[in-house]
């Protein structure tokens, strides 16, 4: 696979940051990464389109080829539209949204930010009750056609924030389950002149091991 020696950045900077994972990569940088280690095409992204493995060919020195329609089709940016009537307030498709697009609260209705979202459709196959559906927003334009330049640089920044949040809210429930074992183990040690002593042990080595593995998660 030839190619010009690019970095990550400079690719990542010509992908539309949809993060819609159907190039195969995790989101739009990992792509990017493997496209500079030339462990990936130029043709896995439907959202950029045609244009979009044109910019990649002028600046890779790789050759224009047609889209890779294994990843998808390019076709008109999509908008996700919640049902409100329908919407049973079960927050899966506000995990799943990589640029915090949908807001709502546990067991209320959701709602779709429409400047915020990408199109990357990742919310409709977690919904458990088929309450979203899409709807074209660009018609007749597509790729590059129906994105710009800013959209790409707010969503990658909303990206970014909303990965930032999703480690936030793990180092905080991971706190809260050590807080949690200590609490047990505390309780335990107090109750070892109450208990047999064997038991008491074992139950010791259960709540450490789930210590030592929070702990790990953070570091």
């Amino acid at each position: 696979m030839p190619t010009t020696a690019v970095s990550a950045d400079t690719i990542d900077a010509l992908l539309p940051q949809t993060q819609c994972t159907r190039c195969g990569y995790p989101d739009c940088r990992r792509y990017a990464e493997a496209i500079a280690r030339g462990e990936a095409d130029i043709d896995q992204c439907p959202p950029g389109g045609t244009e979009g493995i044109v910019r990649l060919a002028a600046l890779t020195g790789r050759p224009v080829r047609p889209l890779d329609t294994r990843r998808g089709l390019e076709g008109e940016r999509l908008l996700a539209l919640i049902d409100e009537d329908w919407c049973i307030g079960c927050t899966l498709c506000i995990k799943a949204c990589p640029v915090d697009a949908i807001v709502g609260a546990p067991k209320q209705m959701h709602t779709v930010i429409d400047a915020g979202c990408t199109g990357c459709e990742l919310c409709v196959p977690v919904c458990p009750v088929d309450c979203i559906s899409l709807h074209s927003a660009t018609p007749g334009r597509s790729g590059w056609q129906a994105w710009s330049e800013a959209q790409a640089q707010e969503a990658r920044e909303r990206y970014r924030w909303h990965q930032l949040r999703v480690a936030r809210d793990k180092e905080e429930n991971d706190a809260r389950l050590a807080a949690k074992a200590q609490h047990k183990l505390a309780n335990l040690e107090a109750e070892t002149q109450l208990t047999d002593p064997q038991q008491i042990d074992r139950k010791r080595a259960v709540i450490e091991a789930a210590l030592a593995r929070a702990r790990a998660r953070r570091s």
